[in-house]
C-alpha cells in the first residue's frame, strides 16, 4: 500500500516530455544549485553576526555539522543495508536529471536540506528555520519533478533530518562543546587582521 502510494505520487510529480521546458530548466537550477544556499547561510552566522549572539552562532554552526556528519552516515549505511532503486533504473518515470544509479532511500539531498532546517529551528531562530522550509521543500520536489528520486525518499530525509539533529545535540552535550573554544580560538589566528578591521566579527 505505502509503495503504491509512493509511486502514484511520483507519477504525480514527475515531469514528462510533454512538460514545458522552462519549468524543467527551472527545477533543474533548484535541483542542482539552491543547496548551496544552506551552507552559505550557515558559515555567515560563524563570520557575522550581533557580539552577543556569537556564541550561541558558532555554538549552532559546531551542531549542524555534528548533524550532517551523522545524517550523511546513516544514510550511506540505509543505503547499504537496503537499497531501494531510483525511478529511472526501474524504468517508471521520465528522467531529465544525469545522475548515478545509487540507492535513493534516504535521499542525500534532502538529508543534507532538512537537517539544515531542523538546525536552523533548534538552534538558532524558529523563523530562519520555516523560511529556509521553503527552499527545502523546492529541491525535494525538484528532484522527484526530474526522476531522480520517490516522494519517500524525501519524507525519509525530512525524518532522518530530525534525527541527525537530536543525536548531535546529545552528543553536544556529552563531548561536542569542546571543540567550540579551539575552533574559536583557531578563527581568532587566522582571520586576526580581519577582526581588527571589523570586516568580521570577533
Amino acid at each position: 500500500m505505502l509503495e503504491q502510494f509512493n509511486l502514484d505520487l511520483f507519477n504525480l510529480i514527475n515531469a514528462t516530455p510533454e512538460s514545458a521546458s522552462g519549468t524543467i530548466a527551472f527545477a533543474t537550477i533548484i535541483a542542482k544549485r539552491l543547496i548551496l544556499l544552506f551552507p552559505l547561510f550557515t558559515v555567515a552566522c560563524w563570520f557575522w553576526g550581533a557580539k552577543p549572539d556569537m556564541e550561541r552562532q558558532r555554538a549552532f554552526v559546531c551542531k549542524t555539522a555534528y548533524a550532517l556528519v551523522i545524517g550523511l552516515a546513516i544514510s550511506w549505511l540505509v543505503g547499504l543495508i537496503a537499497p531501494h532503486d531510483r525511478p529511472f533504473v526501474v524504468g517508471i518515470g521520465t528522467n531529465f536529471l544525469d545522475h548515478n544509479a545509487t540507492s535513493s532511500f534516504p535521499s542525500n539531498h534532502g538529508t543534507i536540506v532538512f537537517t539544515f532546517v531542523f538546525a536552523f529551528l533548534f538552534w538558532l531562530r524558529t523563523w530562519v528555520g520555516l523560511l529556509m522550509l521553503v527552499p527545502a521543500i523546492a529541491i525535494a520536489w525538484s528532484r522527484i519533478y526530474l526522476g531522480v528520486h520517490w516522494p519517500l525518499d524525501m519524507a525519509g530525509a525530512f525524518i532522518l533530518g530530525m534525527i541527525a539533529c537530536g543525536l548531535s545535540q546529545i552528543l553536544w552535550a556529552i563531548i561536542g562543546y569542546k571543540i567550540q573554544a579551539p575552533l574559536t580560538r583557531l578563527y581568532h589566528l587566522i582571520f586576526s587582521s580581519l577582526i581588527r578591521k571589523g570586516w568580521l566579527q570577533a
